[in-house]
């Protein structure tokens, strides 16, 4: 489950797609305040690939760069926030959220951490590595994802989210830095972004079935809410 926990079951992955739609248009909006033209802006550039490989419809796509460049005469205010705590038998997780109403998304979270415990600001961020994340796969073969971290500058790697991608992590201040020298060395970026990594994740084994389950539960009631953009959470595996 390892740095970002990611939705499981049949059920879930039917109604997953309108919720990355949804993520996605709100990194979209964000990055293209910065500019309309992807070729001209390397966040933006990468989302607009990421949108299509999750099959987001164009106009949706279009959309959300007009509006996030203020073409469209909408006015684009989301609030950044984060909440620490703790899912269901001690299980750490940080909350990333982007909501245009702070007043809404607070009461709201206070509701799902119920079953868990909301803690306050720090309570659980020490226990996590605040690193970038760039998810990235061979574009030529033979590429070695250990060589290309260490030219490229990247602290760390580690199996990524799909088969054949490598997760390079690195330094915040790098992650563009290092987006731009992986191509260089063989590898094509998917996402870059900055992320959490838990220190010292708890070990499934530790817990009994019935015990996942509650976490899993927990996590997914915590994913479903509109202004939750990530949830990184202290699980190994």
């Amino acid at each position: 489950m390892g740095a970002q926990w990611k939705a499981k079951g049949k059920e879930l992955a039917a109604n997953a797609k309108g919720r990355v739609f949804g993520k996605l248009s709100k990194d979209i909006m964000l990055a293209a305040r910065s500019g309309a033209d992807p070729a001209a802006n390397s966040r933006l550039r990468l989302l607009v690939e990421q949108a299509r490989k999750a099959s987001m419809p164009k106009d949706t796509l279009d959309r959300a760069i007009k509006k996030g460049a203020g073409l469209t005469g909408e006015a684009v205010n989301f609030e950044h926030v984060i909440y620490e705590g703790f899912a269901p038998h001690r299980v750490p997780l940080m909350v990333e959220c982007l909501t245009d109403n702070l007043n809404r998304t607070a009461p709201e979270m206070r509701v799902l951490f119920r079953k868990g415990q909301l803690g306050t600001s720090g309570s659980v961020a020490w226990d996590f590595d605040h690193l970038g994340m760039i998810e990235a796969e061979p574009a030529v073969p033979g590429a070695d994802a250990e060589v290309a971290a260490i030219e490229a500058g990247a602290q760390d790697l580690e199996p990524g989210d799909e088969e054949g991608t490598t997760l390079f992590l690195t330094d915040p201040t790098d992650l563009d830095l290092v987006s731009r020298a992986l191509p260089a060395q063989g590898f094509t970026v998917l996402s870059a972004k900055l992320g959490y990594k838990p220190k010292n994740p708890v070990d499934p084994a530790s817990l009994s079935a019935e015990q996942l389950e509650e976490v899993e539960a927990f996590l997914a009631a915590i994913d479903a809410n509109d202004d939750v953009q990530n949830v990184y959470v202290g699980l190994a595996g």
